[in-house]
């Protein structure tokens, strides 16, 4: 049966302290640490290749509240990135050649500085991300964002966790589905997902319970067909990510008795290749207050850069960043189970 929003908000409320999730990963997780799967795989330390991605989390304030939100986002949430820490992003930015801007939330395009970001990042030459809910795009305050991102070029990855209602609903919340496919028809009508129109479609699947995602390519294709035939909908690629044991999705795990058998499957999952190809290892992450974090996931659990490294954007430095020591932790096997997790879908 699909939850509720006020359900869903009621559980947000009773979500652990950051400090007692990182308690639970590091104590009673049922697998060995991961920085000892790292040293079997002779991957420790693990360490940061550059910066190709510059991501930025400019707020947990969300139109939804999902079921599997690492982020723990809502309509209830607050924290917004001010002006003054979206300007000294830009100034880090323009310091570098990073190429590429992924814009994050919460729901990002509610904050008041998210277009003002894709102009001034767009200005500088840089590639931008939005990731968005979908259902944004129909907020009465929000009638023109889908022709503002296509003017600007900016790659929409939205999330949709299947193709049929009922199991988006479930995670995602009633009636959230219709909206998505609603969303996903404007996009197309301005040329998002088509062939040849230069502007970039894609859509993030992650599993509605304690699974790991299946093959990324077998998925894609159920998804390309089923949206076609039912909806006449077309996109560019489908990602598969898998859900992290954090937030809400820990909550969920913990009492649903499900949190020792996921732990044991991810670990068992764990994949060296995937390890490899890390994410954190070419992208760094700023958080709304602007802490400077090697992911958005171990932003989720406050778990700044290492020490030596520079730990706010307003003292950006790419050379003490780009070899950086990456901060780990259990919750990093989501990462590294089969065929690996990211941001741009599977790594191996």
């Amino acid at each position: 049966m699909a939850l509720t929003l006020p359900t869903l908000n009621a559980q947000a409320s009773t979500l652990a302290s950051t400090a007692e999730q990182r308690r639970i990963l590091s104590q009673d997780a049922p697998c060995r640490s991961f920085e000892e799967a790292l040293e079997s795989a002779k991957l420790f330390p693990l360490c940061a290749t550059g910066i190709r991605v510059f991501q930025i989390n400019i707020g947990k304030l969300c139109n939804q509240t999902c079921r599997h939100c690492h982020v723990d986002a809502g309509p209830d949430r607050r924290e917004a990135m001010t002006r003054e820490t979206a300007e000294e992003c830009l100034r880090a930015l323009a310091s570098t050649n990073i190429p590429i801007v992924d814009i994050t939330g919460g729901v990002p395009e509610l904050n008041p500085n998210f277009r003002w970001l894709v102009e001034r990042a767009r200005t500088l030459g840089r590639h931008v991300i939005d990731r968005c809910n979908l259902s944004v795009l129909l907020l009465p305050s929000q009638t023109d964002l889908a022709e503002f991102l296509a003017r600007h070029l900016v790659e929409i990855v939205a999330s949709l966790p299947y193709y049929r209602a009922p199991q988006t609903d479930a995670q995602r919340g009633e009636g959230v589905f219709e909206k998505s496919i609603q969303a996903l028809k404007r996009l197309n009508r301005l040329g998002y997902g088509v062939e040849g129109s230069g502007l970039v479609l894609n859509l993030v699947h992650n599993p509605v319970g304690a699974f790991l995602p299946p093959k990324q390519a077998a998925i894609e294709a159920q998804f390309r067909r089923e949206l076609l035939q039912r909806h006449g909908i077309v996109f560019t690629r489908l990602y598969t990510i898998t859900n992290m044991p954090i937030s809400r999705f820990l909550k969920f795990l913990l009492e649903s008795g499900n949190f020792e058998g996921y732990m044991t499957r991810l670990a068992n999952a764990f994949n060296p290749a995937a390890a490899v190809g890390l994410m954190c290892r070419d992208t760094i992450s700023i958080g709304w207050d602007g802490t400077v974090y090697d992911c958005d996931f171990n932003q989720m659990l406050e778990l700044p850069v290492e020490e030596d490294a520079p730990r706010h954007v307003r003292d950006f430095d790419p050379a003490q960043l780009n070899q950086r020591r990456i901060v780990i932790g259990n919750h990093c096997y989501g990462c590294t189970a089969g065929a690996g997790s990211s941001c741009g879908g599977t790594i191996a």
